[in-house]
């Protein structure tokens, strides 16, 4: 199948890309800038241009692939993440979540894609409520802290517009929090470098509990996906969920940091995930 990926260079997007190549998949790149168009070439894929918040030129891009499947795996996170200025930090993110996936799917149906696939998030968005495991039929927050209110409105555009897209087959793989090369929790990621400076506190007696993936694992899955997904959201985690207080320390120690160091503030406290299809 002919493949547009949009988000070839993230994280995710470098995993995912030769894997769809190895599996016979004619796959093309989505870039904003031509001069990341090499990059998507080593990986084994052509390069389309488009700025994902220009329909017009989304349009374009798509129609010149010609796909019969979209990935979309679009970010726009730089740098740290200030918990208080959340939604702040994730602004371009969230269009990404809503204007660019409006243009996505409106190019796709343009030209007949049968299979849109999308990236959402497993963890804080879920309910406060009831237990600390969740399955893709537990709701979302229907009020979450004010700082996270437009970013949760973000991901739920981009999965009711996914799934309730009648025209094609459209799957939500909610991805745990990302491990391995190239990510935040990657030897030379953001979160490890906090750790190493101690300044990645346990907040609250460390409860929080968060569900991971390895983002080789994460791809794995959106081959899958892609491949012979079927309509509706999906939880992407692990099967080995843990509380702050446990995977912190033992992170700290795989760096040869020093142990980390307690906070008094509140833990947000992130929801953990479980996988209920298989």
């Amino acid at each position: 199948m002919k493949v547009l990926v949009a988000g070839a260079t993230g994280a995710l997007g470098r995993q995912l890309v030769p894997r769809l190549v190895a599996a016979g998949h004619e796959v093309a790149g989505m870039a904003r800038s031509a001069s990341r168009q090499e990059a998507i070439r080593k990986l084994g894929a052509t390069a389309v241009v488009a700025d994902a918040l220009d329909p017009h030129a989304v349009a374009s891009a798509v129609a010149q692939a010609g796909p019969d499947v979209i990935v979309h795996e679009l970010t726009a996170l730089r740098g740290s993440l200030d918990v208080r200025h959340f939604d702040r930090d994730f602004g371009a993110t969230n269009r990404l979540r809503t204007e660019g996936t409006d243009h996505l799917l409106s190019a796709g149906r343009a030209v007949g894609v049968r299979r849109f696939v999308a990236q959402s998030f497993a963890g804080w968005p879920f309910a406060r409520s009831g237990g600390p495991v969740k399955t893709e039929d537990d709701p979302l927050d229907p009020s979450p802290v004010e700082a996270m209110r437009r970013t949760l409105h973000a991901i739920r555009h981009l999965e009711d517009a996914v799934v309730n897209a009648e025209w094609t087959e459209g799957v939500v793989l909610r991805y745990g929090t990302f491990y391995g090369p190239g990510t935040a929790l990657g030897p030379d990621g953001e979160i490890a470098e906090q750790v190493r400076r101690r300044s990645f506190p346990l907040l609250g007696g460390g409860g929080g509990v968060w569900s991971f993936v390895h983002v080789e694992d994460a791809a794995e899955a959106t081959v899958a996906a892609v491949d012979r997904g079927r309509r509706g959201i999906y939880n992407i985690v692990d099967d080995d969920p843990a509380p702050v207080a446990e995977w912190l320390p033992a992170l700290a120690a795989a760096l040869r940091a020093r142990p980390p160091g307690a906070c008094r503030a509140r833990s947000a406290g992130f929801s953990r995930a479980r996988r209920r299809r298989s």
